[in-house]
């Protein structure tokens, strides 16, 4: 049998071996997940949510804390060897950033129920969009230059980093998605430019939540460790393979976020 984890948080959780294991396979997958196409939060947060004792705010914020292990690898593995263009990249990250300092804020006063059904026909009208144009994002197109790129890269960093404050999963992909489809990006380089708004995300996220004392900090760096090992594997395939290999990982993703977003919907109705 394996010894039991102590959690060095106040009210002193403990998890068992087998429940610590899993969570770092869970992060583990996730990082890499993350790293290719975004969505790890998918894997990540309701492994996080099935640890007896531990709060919805306790979950989501130590899933911040291993994802910002994860994201700052893959940023850094994207922009060595992809180099994102950082005119899109900074104010994209800076609206992000201050996006989820105000969704962090708001994470424990409104109910995720309400946000839900919105997401799943968002993401059922991209993933057939996508699937009907076979040749979207395999070439970067961008819709707009000079002021107008970098007012549309703050919306959208502004946009998705409240939801990541707030809810978190998918939010990778929901780059990924505004990138390709609204900004004109190919799949690979929206890929690189996501990691570096999530960075922000997860960060501004953090700042809210660990003065909140919300973390529980050894469990996050050990998953943190594993997120950053799947990140560092799944951002150098990625690069290795191109914007078809992302395209599909994509379409993969996508379906199960809407799958999850789905179970959820009709679970909340008939609760």
């Amino acid at each position: 049998m394996l010894p039991a984890f102590s959690l060095p948080v106040s009210g002193g959780l403990e998890i068992d071996g087998l429940t610590v294991l899993l969570l770092v396979l869970a992060a583990l997958t996730a990082g890499w997940i993350d790293a290719v196409v975004g969505g790890g939060g998918l894997v990540q947060l309701p492994a996080l949510l099935l640890v007896p004792g531990i709060s919805p705010v306790q979950a989501l914020a130590t899933n911040k804390l291993a994802s910002i292990m994860g994201t700052s690898v893959s940023a850094a593995t994207y922009y060595r060897r992809v180099g994102p263009d950082l005119r899109t990249a900074g104010p994209m990250a800076l609206a992000a950033l201050v996006g989820a300092i105000g969704g962090a804020a708001l994470a424990s006063r409104i109910p995720a129920e309400l946000f839900k059904p919105i997401i799943l026909v968002v993401l059922v009208g991209v993933a057939a969009y996508t699937i009907a144009k076979p040749k979207l994002g395999h070439t970067t197109n961008l819709r707009w230059e000079g002021n107008g790129h970098r007012w549309a890269a703050a919306g959208i960093g502004l946009v998705i980093g409240t939801y990541d404050g707030l809810l978190g999963p998918g939010t990778g992909t929901f780059f990924v998605i505004a990138l390709v489809s609204i900004l004109g990006y190919a799949f690979l380089p929206a890929s690189a430019l996501a990691k570096i708004a999530n960075f922000a995300t997860n960060a501004g996220a953090l700042i809210f939540f660990v003065p909140y004392g919300a973390v529980l900090w050894g469990l996050g760096l050990l998953m943190g460790a594993a997120n950053l090992l799947g990140a560092y594997v799944g951002a150098r395939m990625a690069v290795a393979k191109g914007s078809a290999f992302v395209r599909v990982v994509f379409v993969v993703v996508v379906g199960a976020l809407i799958l999850k977003l789905g179970y959820d919907v009709v679970a909340d109705l008939t609760a």
